[in-house]
């Protein structure tokens, strides 16, 4: 079996190649920039060096490949969803043209929208790109990431979260350890066809009031979390000199879920996962703390 795996360096992909090392296969891993692998996974793996928004590339890395795990880069430029249209792009033509068979996407809850949830709107695209093919496709509705916390360490230090959601709101979080295992077993598995939703929610919904309280508690430190009106949100963004288009797509991955938005794809065994934020905290953000 030929798998391969885009953004393998990522939150996911860091703990997807190990897995799939360690089931037999070794991965052919579509990145950048090779040196970014650890020494001790580059030998167990095959290397294609290419941009993932470089549609050409892609296609001839994949060709011949059984199946291919598929992430949209996080956009770097000032027009976020116009990278993803290349993204997209790049997907569909590297399933299509290069025959792979098999695909499992990292999309996110909210993409069932498919308009009005900032970024969001980039992954739902590329779940409708990818429904077009032939493919076997598996897209992956994820909750919102633990590792999203790292990016706000400094505010972790200082005491104080500002969101644009009700504190009270509830909402999936997940591990992106857990994304991985349900991934791997994905690709691993020959036993599914069709177009797939599978949601990956994590082991609770929590409030931003709930999320405060387990990292507080996991780091030693009090805590506190308001909300902010999106203005003021919008006018801390133009601040760190992000254009319109950078604002609009994530600022909207918060406005999106506001009006009482419930996930297409309930939870149940199928979407639960076990890692808990208080683990993660305590093994993962605590030590950044210190």
């Amino acid at each position: 079996m030929r798998i391969a795996v885009a953004a393998p360096t990522g939150h996911v992909g860091r703990h997807l190649v190990p897995m799939l090392i360690r089931a037999g296969v070794k991965p052919l891993l579509l990145l950048r920039d090779p040196d970014r692998l650890a020494p001790d996974v580059r030998p167990e793996v095959d290397v294609a060096e290419v941009d993932l928004l470089d549609a050409d590339a892609v296609v001839r890395a994949v060709s011949g490949v059984d199946a291919l795990y598929w992430v949209d880069p996080p956009p770097a430029g000032h027009n976020p969803l116009a990278e993803y249209k290349l993204a997209t792009a790049s997907a569909a033509r590297a399933v299509t043209e290069g025959g792979v068979g098999r695909v499992v996407f990292q999309s996110s809850v909210g993409a069932e929208r498919r308009h009005g949830m900032g970024e969001i709107d980039g992954l739902a695209a590329t779940e409708v790109a990818l429904n077009a093919t032939d493919a076997n496709v598996v897209h992956l509705r994820c909750g919102y990431f633990f590792t999203n916390l790292e990016y706000q360490v400094d505010a972790i230090r200082a005491g104080a979260l500002q969101v644009l959601l009700p504190v009270n709101q509830p909402m999936a979080w997940v591990s992106p350890r857990d994304i991985a295992e349900v991934a791997a077993g994905r690709l691993l598995s020959e036993e599914w066809r069709g177009r797939i939703v599978q949601a990956v929610h994590g082991p609770a919904d929590l409030s931003w009031q709930q999320v405060v309280g387990i990292i507080s508690e996991a780091v030693g430190k009090p805590l506190e979390v308001e909300r902010i009106p999106e203005e003021e949100m919008r006018g801390t963004l133009a601040g760190f000199g992000m254009s319109a288009e950078q604002i609009d797509s994530l600022v909207g991955m918060s406005t999106g879920f506001l009006g009482g938005f419930t996930p297409e794809q309930e939870r149940s065994v199928h979407s639960t996962t076990p890692t808990t934020l208080a683990e993660w905290a305590y093994t993962e953000l605590k030590p950044m703390l210190q």
